[in-house]
């Protein structure tokens, strides 16, 4: 007879970005409950080759089949699997070895090897808010069909997961997704429309890549985040509410039938979530830095300015129509976005944009899978029409 398998074997898509890397501290902080078997990235083979070399995962993936040489060539001695391209990291997920795939890449490029996982009967650990945002529908389905789990990784949605556990048979009557308000709360849109890249890449409390801290800048990650939670806690879209707190500190708040609140909170550390879903349902001792009230003698609650920053409204609009609306807010925030990075439109563009986009693309109510990569194309080529 086997020994039962005692350690979770992970699967990272996107291990050299923010989440990634920080999945690899965890990893290396439990070697008795994880082993890394698959870390893939999209164009960084230098920082790839350096994390295969320290974790010795089964295999590595290297989005840019240009650099497959230089990746394959580094880790010929040590036996690593390397493959390139898009199907190769679709494939990955599948491999035996692989208990949790944490998707950790950006956008849209994690629907596909998401929804492969699933297929495989693998359990995701979701740090790809573009996934659910983009296809919820689809996704959800697909798990609740093959019995897989959805962890959520995002700091909001881990902290109402953690605030439901032991509450699964208690019906929510609403949630509250905090926001810090990002580097601009409490600015007017006048003062905006002068924004430059490097002050919007500037957030107060979090370390992030340069896409969601402009996200967080717009409050677009706010509303995509609000997207995701309608699916991954099963919601109406009057049942989730954003509130501003600019100290971070409390994560989220779920407000049960009864009038109770439970708040999930601590220190913004994305490496708490990570570990809570990698874990999951065990509390994994950690040497994260600890909370000390003194330290935030008073913690402050305001509402979204929704006219300054149009995007939060937008996701809401998307959210209540759905179907395609919300991959179509996607496609052309991850576009406009883009352009901002590259100093090609200004900061209030992006809202603009998303907007011309949500209106000129068809609504279609239902979408395959194969509709929505269709719909995402056609969203990126408005977009980039109204950008040009």
């Amino acid at each position: 007879m086997s020994e039962e398998k005692t350690t979770r074997g992970i699967a990272i898509l996107g291990s050299t970005g923010s989440i990634g890397t920080q999945a690899l501290d965890v990893i290396a902080a439990h070697p008795e409950k994880f082993t890394a078997e698959v870390l893939t990235a999209g164009r960084n083979a230098g920082l790839l080759i350096e994390q295969a070399k320290l974790y010795k995962p089964n295999c590595v993936v290297i989005g840019d089949e240009d650099q497959y040489q230089a990746v394959s060539d580094a880790l010929w001695d040590l036996g690593i699997k390397v493959y390139a391209g898009a199907a190769a990291l679709e494939q990955v997920v599948e491999m035996e070895n692989v208990d949790i795939v944490l998707t950790a890449l950006v956008g849209f490029a994690g629907l596909r090897p998401t929804m492969k996982a699933i297929a495989a009967g693998k359990h995701i650990a979701l740090a790809n808010k573009e996934t659910l945002v983009v296809a919820g529908e689809l996704v959800t389905k697909a798990a609740r069909e093959a019995g897989v789990n959805i962890y959520p990784v995002d700091s909001e949605h881990s902290a109402i997961f953690q605030c439901l556990v032991g509450e699964f048979h208690n019906p929510i009557e609403k949630i509250y997704l905090t926001a810090s308000g990002g580097p601009f709360r409490g600015k007017k849109r006048e003062e905006l429309a002068q924004v430059t890249k490097a002050q919007a890449l500037k957030h107060p409390n979090w370390e992030m890549g340069a896409k969601i801290t402009i996200d967080s800048a717009t409050l677009m990650n706010k509303g995509l985040e609000v997207i995701e939670a309608k699916w991954l806690f099963s919601l109406k879209p009057e049942q989730i509410d954003v509130i501003v707190h600019p100290q971070s500190i409390i994560h989220s708040i779920v407000q049960f039938e009864d009038g109770s609140m439970k708040a999930q909170m601590g220190l913004p550390d994305m490496k708490l979530p990570i570990q809570y879903a990698l874990g999951y349902p065990d509390r994994l001792s950690s040497d994260f830095p600890r909370f000390n009230f003194m330290d935030y003698p008073s913690l402050t609650f305001e509402q979204p300015d929704r006219d300054t920053f149009g995007n939060l409204a937008l996701a809401f609009e998307a959210m209540q129509k759905g179907g395609s609306l919300p991959c179509v807010l996607n496609a052309a925030n991850e576009i406009a976005v883009a352009a901002f990075l590259e100093d090609k439109i200004g900061f209030l563009d992006i809202q603009r944009v998303i907007e011309e986009t949500m209106k000129g693309v068809e609504h279609v109510a239902h979408p395959t899978l194969e509709q929505y990569i269709e719909i995402d194309e056609k969203a990126r080529a408005f977009t980039r029409q109204l950008i040009h």
